[in-house]
């Protein structure tokens, strides 16, 4: 579904069969979908109904001797909206969960002779167990699993969740405000203090604090900077673990989890020096290259005007983008798919503008196509709140 129309393009005699396949693919992310609303279950239906009509046309083309073509699977498509309909989003009856919930029943039957009474009793004290655990929030204490220790060699810091502020303005918010520690480094770490890119770093300070670069690099001077190669959000059970291609060594049988999707608010009116800044959200893609941790004393606070009792550590991320072909990318809009030849500039941004890790595939035809295949959805996506100025 998503490598398929990458590895197709350009590969059939017609264009119809690529386009016509694409199209199933467009509805089939329709239906994954977290949420599905009444129209898009009515669209569903609608583009389904198209999509096997234009399917007859081109494979059966109403010729008695190519029924073979036209299983029963084909009219079953037809009935997807009705499905959604009455049982809502499709992860919720999928067969991976439902298949790894029917093997932890079967060790549940504990009685040959009334197996059923087995299943329904463990049934119901799994539920109370679940209630349990989130009304009174003690889901570590029931839980089963040995509890988590630290990871030898890492670091977290309270302050960095995944909720902090781009500005003195704009506030990124996501749906794990309400979690400390959502980041957690990872070695490697590098024993040396960096050597270049001290003027992205420096940047990146102007930008949080509102200072000119002098004052940032005056900061700087007097900064403790380390270098790490791994980091991984926690927002969950099985968070995303991002790895810093500049630092550490990987296999060339494992995939690379370097590339990213970040975003950041842009000023629409950056070429218009006079106008009033304008941002608005914009999403990027890039290669994460190498992980700073920048830990502010007390007598540096001065030079970036900030009031705090405390020194500041700061997590940031250094991104080589990736620069997008719009018009390569066009085709594959409705899928995530983005296509890029060239690595553009080096910034270095806050770690919790990095929403996600991205696949990236070699582009068949082109030696210097690659394909990000980004499959976050609307999940991973960050929301601005837009603060307005006294």
């Amino acid at each position: 579904m998503y490598i398929a129309p990458v590895v197709l393009r350009r590969h059939f005699t017609s264009p119809r069969y690529y386009k016509h396949f694409v199209q199933l693919v467009q509805i089939i992310i329709t239906c994954l979908q977290f949420e599905i609303t009444d129209d898009e279950i009515e669209r569903v239906r609608e583009d389904m109904i198209e999509w096997v009509k234009d399917y007859e046309s081109i494979y059966y083309q109403h010729d008695p001797t190519r029924v073979s073509a036209c299983p029963v699977t084909i009219h079953a498509l037809l009935h997807i909206a009705d499905s959604i309909k009455s049982a809502g989003p499709v992860w919720c009856y999928w067969a991976f969960p439902m298949e790894r919930y029917c093997g932890q029943l079967q060790p549940a039957i504990k009685s040959r002779r009334f197996p059923y009474a087995s299943l329904d009793r463990h049934v119901t004290e799994t539920a109370q167990l679940s209630q349990i655990r989130v009304i009174y929030g003690v889901s570590a204490e029931l839980s089963l699993s040995p509890p988590r220790g630290q990871i030898p060699g890492s670091f977290s810091i309270p302050e960095c969740v995944y909720s902090a502020y781009l500005s003195r303005t704009f506030k990124l918010l996501t749906h794990f405000d309400e979690l400390d520690n959502t980041v957690i480094l990872l070695p490697p770490k590098s024993p040396l203090p960096p050597q270049e890119h001290l003027r992205s770093i420096a940047a990146s300070l102007a930008t949080r604090y509102h200072v000119n670069i002098t004052a940032a690099n005056s900061c700087l001077k007097v900064c403790n900077i380390e270098v790490w190669g791994r980091a991984r959000r926690v927002d969950s059970s099985e968070g995303d673990t991002f790895r810093a291609s500049g630092l550490g060594s990987r296999r060339d049988d494992t995939r690379d989890a370097s590339f990213v999707r970040y975003e950041m608010l842009v000023d629409k009116n950056a070429h218009r020096p006079r106008q009033k800044a304008e941002y608005e959200p914009k999403t990027f893609y890039g290669q994460l290259q190498l992980i700073y941790v920048v830990r502010i004393p007390l007598t540096a606070l001065r030079h970036i005007r900030e009031v705090s009792q405390a020194p500041i550590t700061l997590i940031l991320a250094g991104i080589r983008c990736c620069n997008v072909d719009e018009a390569s990318s066009a085709s594959f809009a409705p899928l995530d798919i983005h296509i890029y030849t060239t690595m553009g500039q080096f910034d270095v941004i806050d770690i919790t503008s990095v929403q996600s890790l991205v696949g990236r595939l070699k582009a068949p035809g082109d030696d210097r196509e690659w394909a990000i295949i980004d499959r976050s959805g609307s999940l991973a996506r960050a929301v601005f709140d837009v603060e307005e100025d006294e």
